[in-house]
């Protein structure tokens, strides 16, 4: 794997893997270390940027590259700073973290938790990495999680909205900046139940892994608390492409609804299915016939073009945000790659200052000390409103948001309207909640 290092003229150069050629130890000794897994000991400290570059989530993969890539830069000095300006802490000087100047190595998770183990595991071992984050797969994330958790090193997980990752599989090296399918069914649920009434009934198709489990359980927990009914949940593997079998059999399911628990490619090819099977100009039970997809994202949206239209979902955050962190976000990250950035892009972009800030106000990058100066993090400034990092999970608490399909949309971005930004107070839920039980925090290991 090569390494990617920012020089102080914002250009990537590319270096050499390290230990090339000679032989490495599986993971670098306290002793040798100052006592925790690859502690710097020279001018750069190098972070592990592990996304889908391949699969069916590939698209939210290049975006977060992209932020990666503009967060390194910010850090080391270069550009005009983006959300280190308006983030509440004030650690951050744009030299570096901890003075030391800020290097990356990225690696492929194909969408698969064996790859990206793999991935990660090489950038701990071979590159020296002291955090990995990334990926778009919560499968991926519980995965990547409990390596880091076993290699002693940070995981600041990038798109993960399973129950699980902060829930039954959590972990003490582990954080989630975003929000997951219990916050998602909390916000949408009532603005579902107002829109279209109390007296539904919703077929699921969901993906089979640990993401579409947990969302489709707090959807149908979520919406049946309103008076819906459920009539069926199946369940699609990750690989599916064509989505015409799965979605034949709504028409004479006697459902009114149909609830796609999918994500990236996954969603845009079963909305595609959807509304090819005509269910969109469907009458049910005296009612039009709705389609509702709980988690978005402005990529998502794009690829499934028209379809989007008047489809309401949740997001965790919006280029459109008019809160000094997001304008000063979409700024850079438009001047750079002159679009808008995505919900990805975002997630990751403020996991990486959130690394960065919690190692400067410890002193060290240590995960110890990093995990010690995150739990109970109280920030603002990054898109959201005020957000704290809960201590007992691990898991961000923070305004979620709940969107549409916009019906005439001016660009190929401006593809989803905000309808409602809905407060923290109503998706937050107690560390003991049901869907989020059978696993403890644990401790710390700070490797070596």
């Amino acid at each position: 794997m090569s390494k990617l290092i920012m020089n102080r003229r914002g250009l990537l150069k590319t270096g050499a893997a390290v230990g090339a050629g000679m032989a490495m130890p599986t993971i670098l000794t306290a002793a040798g270390h100052a006592g925790y897994t690859n502690a710097p000991t020279g001018s750069t400290v190098t972070l592990g940027f592990n996304v889908p570059q391949t699969g069916a989530y590939a698209d939210e993969g290049a975006d977060e590259l992209r932020a990666y890539e503009l967060a390194v830069k910010h850090l080391n000095g270069q550009g005009d700073g983006g959300m280190m300006n308006t983030f509440s802490s004030k650690e951050l000087k744009g030299n570096g973290i901890l003075g030391k100047e800020v290097a990356f190595v990225t690696g492929d998770t194909q969408t698969k938790s064996d790859a990206a183990r793999a991935s990660a595991q090489s950038m701990i071992q071979k590159d020296g990495a002291v955090m990995i984050t990334g990926g778009s797969s919560s499968g991926v994330a519980i995965a990547v999680q409990g390596l880091c958790q076993e290699a002693g090193v940070i995981f600041m997980a990038g798109l993960t909205h399973s129950n699980d990752t902060t829930g039954k599989d959590k972990k003490a090296n582990g954080f989630r900046h975003f929000f997951n399918g219990y916050m998602s069914a909390a916000a949408l649920a009532p603005v579902l139940a107002e829109m279209y009434g109390t007296d539904r009934t919703a077929y699921h198709l969901t993906a089979d892994y640990t993401w579409g489990w947990t969302q489709q359980e707090s959807i149908q927990a979520a919406t049946e608390a309103k008076g819906w009914q459920t009539a069926a949940n199946v369940l699609t593997p990750l690989t599916t492409t064509d989505f015409s079998s799965y979605v034949a059999p709504v028409l004479n399911s006697g459902a009114d609804v149909l609830v796609l628990n999918h994500y990236g490619g996954n969603m845009i090819n079963s909305l595609t299915s959807a509304v090819q099977f005509g269910l969109r100009d469907k009458m049910v039970n005296g009612k039009n016939f709705e389609i509702v997809v709980p988690l978005y994202s402005r990529l998502m949206a794009r690829g499934a073009g028209e379809n989007v239209k008047g489809i309401f979902g949740s997001t965790n955050w919006h280029w459109s945000l008019q809160d000094e962190g997001s304008k000063a976000f979409v700024k850079s990250f438009g001047e750079e790659y002159g679009f808008p950035p995505s919900q990805a892009a975002h997630t990751v972009y403020c996991q990486t200052l959130l690394y960065a800030d919690a190692c400067e106000r410890a002193g060290t990058h240590n995960p110890c000390g990093v995990a010690e100066a995150l739990e109970g993090f109280t920030f603002s400034g990054l898109g959201n409103g005020e957000v704290e990092y809960r201590a007992e999970d691990h898991q961000c608490f923070k305004d979620v948001l709940v969107v549409k399909g916009k019906e005439n949309p001016t660009s190929e971005f401006d593809l989803l309207e905000v309808v409602q930004v809905t407060p923290r107070a109503q998706v937050e839920y107690a560390v003991d909640h049901p869907m989020f039980a059978g696993g403890a925090l644990g401790a710390c290991n700070a490797g070596g």
